[in-house]
C-alpha cells in the first residue's frame, strides 16, 4: 500500500474542515450524535442525484453541513458563511500555484 493510499485527505481544506468541526463539537457547540445525524441526512440529500464518489461530493457535503448547523445554532448566519465562501473562492481563484491563499484585506 502506497503512502497516499493511507491519506485521508486530498487537499488541506478538507483537514482544516475536519479539525474545525471536531473542534466545534468538543467544544459543546453541538454534539457528535447531532453532526452524524446532520451530516448522513447531507449525503443521502446528494446522493438522490447521482452517485457520490465518496471523496469531493464527501467533503462539499461535510462543508454544507457544517455551514447548516452553524446557521441552525446561530453560531453564523447563512449569509456570514455565502460571504466568506465568495472571499475564499476569489482568494484561491486569484492565487498562483502553490502560494498559500489568503483572504485580501
Amino acid at each position: 500500500m502506497t503512502e497516499d493510499a493511507l491519506a485521508p485527505f486530498d487537499e488541506p481544506w478538507q483537514a482544516q474542515l475536519f479539525a474545525l468541526t471536531v473542534a466545534l463539537s468538543e467544544a459543546g457547540r453541538f454534539s457528535w450524535a447531532e453532526w452524524t445525524e446532520s451530516f448522513g441526512a447531507t449525503l443521502k440529500e446528494h446522493g438522490r442525484a447521482r452517485p457520490l464518489d465518496g471523496q469531493g461530493d464527501y467533503w462539499n457535503a461535510w462543508l454544507v453541513t457544517l455551514e447548516g448547523l452553524l446557521a441552525r445554532t446561530g453560531m453564523a448566519a447563512r449569509e456570514e458563511a455565502d460571504r466568506f465562501r465568495a472571499l475564499w473562492e476569489a482568494a484561491y481563484l486569484s492565487t498562483p500555484h502553490g502560494q498559500p491563499v489568503r483572504i485580501a484585506g
